[in-house]
């Protein structure tokens, strides 16, 4: 092309492509619509359903195509977003939601979000910015602190499944498991681990590796005794068992294994010893488990999620791993057209210990609503969740329900057991109900071939009168499907 017919086709292009930009004007009328919307979604999610069935599923939002021309319409868009996404299914910002393990949404952690991606900062390297790498390695920092971690180095991730994966892959090659060894490789943990293990194990090349399922006690707890007593046999048959994976908060149960006495074996026999605590973890806040803080201080790595135990958005798990080194060179790698990012480095970057070279920056998310909020408050909802399990647990039994294991953190499994009839079956139809009802919503489990009902109580919005609510659904449905 010549010279001036490029320049006229730039001039065009730029005339149309400024329209990605929002003049003052139409911001304003954007973030009023968007600050009504959420407004009149905050008063609502107090009285609303915890689930709503819909007749489509949310298949509406297929049948409004992307259009060549903008709608330009943010009330219109966003009464699309309500009708086909809101509505429909599980709604996680309310208390009522007391199944698999709550998310959190606290709305000061939104506007975090929403400075992070209207000001557009890249958290990845510290040459990108500073002050964004910074703040995620102070939240690392503080949480590692806060939790009984001590020194260490960590990443904020996306959720514990790519947390777990980060530890896994910096034990494998800390242990120097690669290729021919890794049929002799061993990992010990329990069918009471979260599945995202299993993932992580899969994902980082160790499916070939021998699989240890270390049976649970009476609370499903992973056995310290049985444990060591098969590393000695896997020992003494040339294998070479180098990880354990315990759990400070089961997802089926809340159990916390042992995990003093199992980090002892990991010392004694050279393992690295990972806590799964994506669900537990924040409780090391409180000062009624402080005694695990000693062992916390010793073991290889911890994966902790503050969208969980800090009520959070979904969207900001965290690793913690004691050996950097190992950490750093499972995911470190530069790139040629990387090399100018190593003029200026005085700490260390994110994206050096994670698989993530782009993502979001999740520490403002955090950052705010701590800052916000400060850390009294965060410790008051974890405290009040543990008594809401507690009370629930209590009361349950008046129901007829025969209950688990008297709950550690703020999960416990139930069960009814009709007269007559499939138990599992009547607990299957009787979680069903529940779901259809709407006012509450409660999951299930199926632990060596038993149903159980889950609570799970992390929602920060779930209170008293929630639990109440809980209990008086439970007794209307199972009345209704004995009738």
């Amino acid at each position: 092309m010549e010279q001036e017919d490029i320049e006229k086709d730039l001039n065009g292009l730029a005339e149309q492509s400024k329209g990605l930009d929002l003049s003052p004007a139409e911001f304003d009328d954007f973030f009023k619509s968007l600050a009504n919307y959420s407004s009149d979604f905050l008063k609502d999610t107090h009285k609303g359903l915890a689930y709503k069935e819909t007749q489509d599923k949310g298949l509406g939002i297929r049948s409004i195509p992307i259009p060549e021309k903008g709608a330009r319409n943010p009330d219109e868009l966003l009464e699309h977003y309500k009708k086909h996404v809101e509505d429909a299914g599980l709604n996680p910002a309310s208390g009522g939601h007391l199944a698999y393990i709550p998310g959190g949404g606290v709305p000061v952690s939104a506007f975090g979000d929403f400075i992070a991606a209207i000001t557009n900062r890249y958290s990845g390297v510290f040459f990108a910015n500073p002050g964004a790498v910074r703040m995620e390695n102070l939240l690392v920092e503080w949480m590692a602190k806060e939790l009984g971690f001590g020194d260490c180095y960590g990443n904020l991730s996306s959720g514990g499944s790519i947390a777990n994966l980060i530890a896994i892959t910096a034990a494998r090659d800390a242990h120097g498991v690669e290729a021919e060894g890794i049929r002799k490789a061993v990992i010990y943990l329990t069918e009471q681990a979260h599945h995202s293990i299993q993932k992580a194990i899969r994902i980082c090349g160790l499916a070939p590796a021998v699989l240890r399922y270390i049976p649970v006690d009476e609370a499903f707890r992973m056995n310290s005794v049985l444990l060591e007593k098969q590393i000695l046999k896997d020992k003494a048959d040339g294998l070479n068992p180098f990880l354990l994976v315990s759990s400070m908060g089961t997802t089926d149960t809340g159990g916390i294994d042992p995990i003093e006495e199992l980090d002892k074996h990991c010392k004694e026999h050279g393992l690295w010893h990972h806590i799964d605590a994506a669900y537990g973890g924040f409780f090391l806040m409180l000062e009624q488990f402080s005694y695990l803080k000693k062992t916390i201080a010793q073991v290889d790595s911890m994966t902790v999620d503050p969208h969980k135990g800090l009520f959070l958005p979904y969207g900001l798990g965290t690793v913690l791993v004691r050996n950097k080194k190992a950490l750093k060179e499972s995911h470190y790698y530069l790139a040629n057209y990387m090399q100018d990012t190593l003029s200026a480095l005085e700490e260390e970057s994110p994206a050096d210990y994670s698989p993530e070279l782009t993502k979001h920056f999740r520490g403002m998310r955090m950052w705010l609503a701590l800052q916000y909020y400060g850390t009294d408050v965060f410790r008051a909802c974890l405290e009040e969740k543990l008594l809401l399990t507690t009370y629930f647990y209590q009361k349950v039994e008046n129901l007829g329900f025969v209950r688990g294991p008297e709950p550690e953190l703020s999960v416990c499994i139930y069960r009814f057991v009709p007269e007559s009839g499939d138990a599992n079956q009547f607990n299957m139809d009787l979680v069903e109900a529940v779901r259809i009802d709407g006012r509450v919503f409660l999951s299930s489990t199926s632990i060596n071939g038993v149903i159980w009902l889950r609570l799970a109580v992390l929602a920060f919005r779930t209170k008293k009168a929630t639990i109440d609510l809980c209990l008086q659904v439970l007794e209307e449905k199972v009345k209704m499907l004995q009738s």
